[in-house]
């Protein structure tokens, strides 16, 4: 199957700069962070600045590249939880170092999009950036399980 599985190319649209060298495990909720967008695409980010949230995609880029994963991990690497499939867990190392995080908009300024609560280190690639659209951004009869929401 692997085989028949189209390519992909993808172009970061910015970067990331904070004072954040090296990932945290916990407390991105305060930091506040710039996302430097490509000054070609500063048009694209017109009224962007009227949502309160925006939805900011990027590559975690310093994830070695090529390593095997396995498939079965414990959600945040805690071993007195269950053993599920890596994609029932937002651990950040997988096939696709993909990473999104719904984030306040604090303040556009031309290029500059500053933001609290991004959780991607200082010079990291930016992929996308979407509107956060409540209700249509979120699930009204959404569920997780007890393993994930006791925590």
């Amino acid at each position: 199957m692997a085989d028949k599985l189209p390519g992909m190319s993808l172009k970061a649209i910015g970067i990331v700069r904070n004072e954040i060298k090296q990932p945290i495990r916990h407390g991105w909720r305060e930091i506040v962070s710039e996302v430097v967008v490509n000054s070609d695409l500063t048009e694209a980010l017109d009224r962007l600045d009227e949502f309160s949230h925006i939805i900011v995609l990027y590559w975690l880029h310093q994830l070695p590249a090529g390593r095997q994963l396995s498939l079965k991990v414990h959600p945040m690497g805690k071993p007195e939880l269950p053993l599920v499939g890596r994609f029932a867990t937002r651990s950040p190392s997988r096939p696709n170092p993909l990473g999104q995080a719904t984030v306040r908009l604090l303040e556009r300024r031309g290029n500059i999009l500053k933001v609290k609560g991004l959780d991607a280190i200082d010079g990291t690639p930016v992929i996308d950036i979407k509107p956060y659209i409540p209700g249509y951004d979120s699930a009204d009869d959404a569920k997780a399980p007890p393993w994930m929401t006791n925590q």
